[in-house]
């Protein structure tokens, strides 16, 4: 026998800005590490190995607790997982702000990493209170404002990190975390539940991709030094194999499992897939690539920046990253998800291969940056649209956590391929590496995002409100 249940409350705006407010402060926690690991290796007396370590974990985690996270807000609804969620990430980031050391450190890192499930978690909600062409919208407002928020951690962690301590820069969005849940606890209504089964969660296949992303990240690492180590590198390839092909076999056979590879099967699904990961690929080789460049120095071929002068020139990038998603979910609603990904693709592989033939200039830099953050945005948000309405209501979470695992995954593997490519192109005994390290990498990343307009030529238009 089955009960009513009442039609979900319509939310407001004041709803909508409490889930962009705790975007915008889960991106700027999320994105503090990376601009600030010199200094951390400093204070903390780490070895470049601890610090890539540190660099990849908040990735990793995440990626393991999105399918989760998305899971358990489908089943138990999304405001009730979203908020409990958030008081690990709050627990998170005070250990790291606290962190005397860098085991400490570490295990603040593995729990901020439940942050990356928050933005599936907010699409449920936004989905089950929001008709379809409006909830576009806000998916769209809301990512942008993660992306935003990221950027504008990039840019202020430096700062912090220099004028207060390292210890400040994880406060700082830590206070605005638990502010906005708090707020959000009070302007969005309970959605209610979704399917339920007696099904728990898939221990195995979580411990076995688990090996997955970490092998894969040690596999890229290691990957510059090959001559040196080759039998470490193929073992490493073998185990990886090994993880891949044991998850699959649990995954097909879990009665609940933790990334459903059937719906990864549907077209929609694992187009989407396909074309976040080789955007977010493309965007985080310039990500990575960029300001190296700005920093080397004036007498070889770069322009010798510092933090404050990186930070500024990156601005322009944090500006159209926010601007993208609403543009995007505004886009996608009136000229379909097709239309705004084919253009963000462009977008990008013409800034890339513009940055591969002209970086003379500071200018060039900063333009072609912009461009990229813009594609990137407009590209990811599109793709979370529309596989969020190409699903039922109760998949929601399940759907839009397989783009979003790619899209964590992607930016990895593309932060590990322009660190190869410049430790592969540095010669023994100097900290300058060969300017054709930066055209290979631009060209690499553009060549292969271009690729990508044949599977965006497959997809559908999209729904158009």
């Amino acid at each position: 026998m089955t009960a009513t249940l009442a039609p979900p409350v319509r939310i407001g705006k004041a709803a909508v800005g409490a889930l962009g407010m705790l975007a915008v402060a889960t991106g700027a926690l999320e994105s503090v590490v990376t601009p600030t690991l010199p200094l951390l290796q400093r204070e903390l007396d780490m070895s470049p190995a601890e610090g890539a370590l540190l660099s990849i974990v908040l990735l990793i985690t995440g990626a393991l607790v999105t399918p989760v996270a998305g899971k358990l807000g489908d089943r138990y609804g999304g405001k009730r997982v979203l908020v409990r969620l958030m008081a690990v990430v709050s627990a998170g980031g005070l250990v790291s702000a606290l962190a005397p050391n860098l085991p400490v450190l570490l295990l603040g890192q593995i729990l901020q990493g439940a942050m990356v499930g928050a933005l599936p978690l907010s699409f449920i909600v936004v989905r089950k209170h929001l008709p379809a062409g409006e909830s576009k919208v806000a998916i769209g407002v809301v990512s942008g404002l993660f992306v935003g928020g990221g950027m504008a951690g990039t840019l202020s962690a430096g700062p912090v990190a220099e004028g207060l301590s390292r210890h400040w820069m994880f406060a700082l969005p830590t206070i605005a975390v638990i502010g906005s849940t708090i707020l959000l606890n009070r302007l969005m209504p309970h959605d209610p539940p979704g399917r339920s089964d007696d099904a728990g969660v898939d221990w195995p296949g979580l411990l076995l991709l688990s090996g997955t992303l970490v092998t894969l990240m040690l596999v890229l690492a290691l990957a510059p030094d090959i001559g040196s180590q080759p039998l470490v590198l193929g073992a490493l390839i073998v185990v990886l194999a090994a993880f891949v092909t044991g998850w699959t076999a649990v995954e097909r056979r879990a009665a609940s499992p933790m990334v459903d590879l059937r719906m990864l099967a549907r077209p929609a699904i694992w187009k989407s897939c396909v074309l976040t990961f080789v955007i977010c690929v493309g965007t985080s080789v310039a990500v990575y690539l960029v300001p190296q460049l700005f920093a080397v120095p004036t007498g070889a071929y770069g322009f010798g920046a510092g933090a404050t002068e990186i930070g500024f020139y990156l601005l322009p990038g944090a500006v159209a990253a926010s601007l993208a998603g609403p543009m995007a979910g505004i886009g996608a609603r009136r000229f379909g998800s097709r239309a705004v990904v084919t253009a963000g693709i462009v977008i990008m592989a013409a800034a890339l291969i513009s940055l591969a033939a002209v970086h003379t200039e500071v200018w060039h830099l900063v333009i072609g940056k912009m461009m990229i953050s813009l594609a990137n945005g407009l590209c990811v948000t599109a793709m979370v649209t529309t596989t969020a309405i190409s699903v039922e209501q109760s998949d929601t979470g399940i759907a839009t956590s397989l783009v979003l695992v790619t899209r964590v995954i992607g930016y990895a593997v593309g932060a590990q391929v322009g660190g190869a490519l410049l430790t592969a192109a540095t010669p023994s005994g100097s900290d300058v590496p060969a300017e054709s390290a930066f055209v290979t990498g631009f060209v690499i990343a553009g060549a292969v995002t271009a690729l990508s307009l044949l599977v965006a030529r497959t997809m559908g238009k999209g729904v158009k409100e």
